[in-house]
């Protein structure tokens, strides 16, 4: 590594000449990576859900729908609007009363279709896309389709949340970044003596940033969760090694090395010390690609990435802007406002026994309120209920009593009395109001066959058939995950092949995943994590310590809606966890190393832990509060509760880490010290005594 050093040091302008030219293919890359709003979309595709969206999709050509409530319109202006949609490129079709009332004698149109339909004031009309609810194509005739809507028009369906989405993701997504990057610089201001510092660091995380996110487009794609986040947790995440950096190359130069030599040791020391801390944060991120929710992958490597680029960028980049810049760095300089903690340190080992009571009384009503906190899974409820999609789902509800409808597939070689059935049941399933299939059309002894073929494909098609039943329960909730349930056993009961998909069944399936998720992720995540602690420290009782101290933390963030009565996004149960052990393990880590330092210098237990917390505190605060003050700007702003909420509790996590990490784990230290000291390989490397 040394020699790597010298090089850096020595060809410093050329690495910066192709840093800077590597941001042009970076700046295409990120240009041509595509944003994926659809979460449903990362579902396995094993799922009956999935595969029935795909019947849906290449023999019904209905996989993706949007609803328009018209409402008292009359009949020519129904049917120009209908015209006018029809034409916009990516709709297939529109349906709408008028249109059954046109293919066939009006007696033979089911009461049903009638009420569901047109309820005497408002007209429903159908609208089916070529492609799903998420592509471009269809986003982009949604677009076309709120263009031409009045007042009396209202849109929903799940193609109109995702274009909502996407509306405000793209209006807010600067504002995330600049919030972010102004509330960063005021913390690295206060933490930082060198008043140029800050804008250094920023510089040399940007470079690793355009990095990250011009790779992207070996996945092809990326979530919208994931473009919105990722840029504000590598901020975050990379500013410790850029912290560290700058503080060992002044270590060195106040031992009177000259910059360049200074610099070499500061790279080589930076990398030994930050190489155990990213791993953790890496392994941290990459054990949500354990997820069966194909999101989970989609984060985990994105995020993983970026901790790659951001050490790449803290030991070959930052170096050399440092060393250019190196004299109006030292240059401007101003008091540290952020101050060493001489009386934390202080306090953690005069009070560490009430502290560690403390601890252990707050760690259980979190831990068990962790458990009870409510959950949502329904896109939906993290937008603002002014805009198009929610305005036109509530309409729905409130005209139609049909805020989702699910699509029953069954085999069309189901006899006469089996389809009698299934209709039966699905009749007298609780919550559902109205039920239509073709059999609906057809009276006694008229064939299928009189039927016109616009109606016939919509309901029959490649060996299916398809039932709509529409559910008066909203997506996503317990009554209607049960009523799914409930439908599956009892329609599989008479047809073993049917297949039940929709928006409903999607969040049905998609909580039972999450919840499968969550576990699995938690698991991987800290056995990874303390992997490689235990590698780096040779010892099985370090990252006991480390990781029960930040599970601490993590209990504690988690229980805390559960007190203020707040509904979590599910994706905070999977994606909290992981991020706040995978960034905040690094304080822990600096901890340990310079409590195992100062034993090794000879310093007795107390001595050691108040040094440790002493010289640890200011860099931990810079730290944590750059990451505190990132998201909690981003959650602040962001009108979407599901990253207001991510970002909220990420910033919340960042508090209650660098708390557990000042006070409890000194505390853990100053009573399980003997047992690390004992079941570590050579931690004190036989110059510590126990006094």
């Amino acid at each position: 590594m040394r020699k790597i050093a010298e090089q850096i040091v020595k060809k410093r302008v050329l690495i910066l000449v192709l840093a800077t030219v590597l941001l042009v293919p970076s700046l295409v890359g990120y240009i041509g990576t595509r944003i994926n709003y659809d979460i449903l979309s990362y579902l396995p595709e094993q799922l009956d859900s999935i595969q029935g969206q795909e019947i849906l999709d290449q023999q019904f050509h209905a996989a993706s729908m949007s609803m328009i409530t018209v409402e008292n319109m009359e009949k020519k202006q129904v049917d120009r609007i209908e015209e006018k949609i029809r034409g916009i490129d990516g709709v297939r079709d529109v349906m709408g009363l008028g249109d059954f009332l046109q293919t066939m004698p009006p007696e033979m149109v089911p009461q049903d279709l009638r009420g569901m339909l047109d309820n005497g004031v408002c007209q429903l009309l159908l609208v089916t896309f070529e492609e799903g609810n998420g592509s471009d194509r269809t986003l982009k005739a949604v677009d076309e389709i709120k263009a031409m809507m009045n007042s009396q028009m209202f849109l929903g369906g799940l193609a109109a949340v995702i274009n909502d989405t996407k509306m405000l993701i793209e209006q807010e997504l600067p504002l995330y970044v600049a919030v972010a990057v102004g509330l960063s610089l005021v913390v690295l201001f206060l933490g930082l003596r060198y008043s140029v510092a800050p804008l250094i660091f920023l510089l040399g995380i940007l470079y690793a940033v355009l990095y990250n996110f011009g790779t992207n487009i070996f996945l092809g794609e990326v979530s919208y969760i994931t473009s919105a986040l990722a840029a504000i947790l590598q901020l975050a995440v990379s500013m410790d090694f850029s912290i560290f950096l700058l503080e060992r190359y002044d270590e060195e130069l106040h031992k009177g090395l000259k910059s360049e030599e200074a610099m070499t040791e500061a790279v080589v020391n930076t990398f030994t010390a930050i190489s155990a801390s990213s791993l953790t944060t890496i392994a941290g991120f990459l054990a949500m690609c354990i997820m069966d929710l194909k999101l989970g992958t989609d984060m985990g490597v994105v995020m993983a990435k970026g901790v790659v680029l951001g050490v790449f960028s803290a030991v070959v980049i930052l170096p050399a802007l440092i060393l250019v810049f190196d004299k109006p760095i030292h240059k401007h300089k101003h008091k540290v406002l952020i101050p060493k903690l001489r009386g934390v340190a202080k306090l953690t080992t005069t009070h560490y026994k009430a502290i560690l009571i403390i601890a252990v009384v707050l760690l259980i009503p979190f831990g068990l309120a962790q458990k009870k906190t409510d959950v949502y899974y329904n896109l939906l409820d993290s937008l603002p209920q002014d805009l198009t999609s929610t305005a036109g789902t509530q309409k729905l509800r409130d005209e139609f009593d049909m805020p989702t409808t699910h699509f029953i597939l069954v085999s069309d070689q189901l006899s006469s009395p089996q389809m009698d059935k299934v209709l039966e049941v699905i009749r007298t399933t609780e919550g559902i109001n109205s039920v239509m299939t073709l059999d609906k059309f057809l009276g006694a002894g008229i064939p299928e066959a009189f039927l016109p073929e616009s109606i016939r494909s919509i309901f029959s098609a490649g060996g299916w058939k398809m039932i709509m039943a529409n559910s008066s329960y909203t997506s996503a909730t317990h009554a209607q995950n049960a009523q799914i349930s409930e439908l599956e056993n009892r329609v599989k009961a008479i047809d073993p092949t049917a297949l039940i998909t929709g928006e409903g069944a999607l969040n049905r399936d998609l909580v039972l995943i999450a919840d499968h998720d969550i576990q699995m992720v938690n698991i991987v995540s800290i056995l990874a994590v303390f992997a490689i602690i235990a590698i780096s420290f040779k010892s099985l009782s370090v990252p006991i310590v480390l990781v029960a101290a930040i599970e601490m933390a993590i209990t504690i963030n988690m229980g805390i809606p559960y007190f203020q009565g707040e509904t979590i996004p599910f994706i905070a149960s999977i994606v909290i966890g992981t991020i706040q052990l995978g960034a905040t393990i690094d304080y822990a880590i600096l901890m340990m190393t310079r409590y195992q330092e100062e034993r090794r210098v000879g310093k007795v237990r107390r001595d050691a832990v108040e040094h440790a917390v002493y010289t640890c505190s200011s860099s931990i605060l810079t730290s944590g509060l750059s990451f505190f003050s990132a998201t909690v700007g981003v959650a602040m702003v962001s009108k979407i509760d599901l990253i207001r909420s991510l970002c909220g509790m990420l910033a919340r996590g960042a508090l209650i880490s660098m708390a557990v990490i000042l006070l409890v784990l000194p505390a853990l230290l100053m009573v399980f010290g003997p047992i690390v000291e004992k079941t570590s390989f050579q931690f004190l490397n036989k110059k510590g005594e126990e006094h």
